[in-house]
């Protein structure tokens, strides 16, 4: 495991939905980070996790959050969190990427 990453030196890598990519930051058995870059006008559509909580911080951008049939609008510095087999989704509905710190934590 590094003990030190530089983001601005990995390359993007496609997500499993088109408009979203990211970069490995940290993997473990229990938990992950990574940091996501969404281009305008895209959606990760809703979807659940029965073993694991999300997380994420907004970076930069205004994405959009569905957690649990409830709507959140973002802003940089806000963090949202997404429970374990809660229903959620991303978009981003603007004319600007969003970066955002995504995060999970297996359930023990």
């Amino acid at each position: 495991m590094e003990n030190k990453v530089k983001p601005g030196e990995m390359e993007w890598i496609s997500g499993k939905v088109k408009g979203f990519q990211g970069k490995d930051l940290f993997k473990a058995d229990k938990g992950t980070v990574k940091l996501v870059k969404v281009d305008p006008f895209v959606s990760y559509p809703e979807h659940v996790h029965p073993d694991k909580t999300e997380y994420a911080w907004v970076i930069s951008g205004n994405p959009e959050f569905e957690i649990d049939n409830r709507h959140f609008s973002g802003e940089p510095g806000d963090f949202f969190i997404f429970p374990i087999a809660k229903r959620h989704a991303i978009q981003n509905k603007t004319d600007k990427d969003c970066l955002l710190l995504i995060g999970a934590i297996k359930k023990e």
